[in-house]
């Protein structure tokens, strides 16, 4: 395509096409839309070379990290099943698979920042939030404020497993 046909497709004279080509001045976004409209691209095309870089972590099964959470200490095994630090939303967000066996203890007074959602995977155990007792089986989900005291207070079918998604605000 020549400046004169892209002139004539846009109806931008070509010497402005000249001054956005050669960086001398910067479009508006509606000339912006004219140019992708003539090139058949969208107008995200323009910014593609600027777009933050997005973090992405693929765990494969069994070689999640163990970490040492205050509940290690009762028993319950955590496995860390991705991170990403700081990033641009704002929002860190911390996915567990726990798992109760016959060595773990209850431990109903877990209290940290942020909220957490939990899906039961298998096994099953009567968990508490608050002042409420709730009791999970496989395909429950519980979704609280990670503030108040919680945990699980009895282990009613062990092995239990279940996802636990914490997720905060960045500090």
């Amino acid at each position: 395509m020549t400046v004169a046909d892209l002139s004539q497709a846009t109806g931008l004279s070509i010497g402005m096409l000249s001054k956005i080509e050669n960086g001398i001045t910067s479009p508006s976004l509606a000339t912006l839309q004219a140019l992708a409209h003539a090139f058949s691209a969208p107008i995200t095309a323009f910014f593609r070379g600027y777009e933050e870089k997005r973090e992405v972590q693929h765990v494969k099964a069994g070689e999640h990290l163990e970490i040492e959470r205050r509940g290690t200490r009762a028993g319950h095994q955590y496995n860390l099943l991705g991170h990403i630090g700081s990033n641009a939303s704002g929002v860190v967000v911390e996915p567990y698979l726990i798992t109760l066996t016959e060595e773990s203890d209850v431990f109903p007074t877990f209290q940290h920042d942020g909220i957490e959602l939990l899906f039961m995977l298998e096994g099953e155990v009567t968990y508490r939030h608050g002042d409420q007792l709730f009791h999970l089986c496989p395909g429950d989900s519980l979704f609280f404020d990670a503030d108040a005291r919680h945990g699980p207070e009895m282990l009613n079918r062990l092995p239990a497993r279940y996802l636990s998604v914490i997720s905060y605000p960045q500090p």
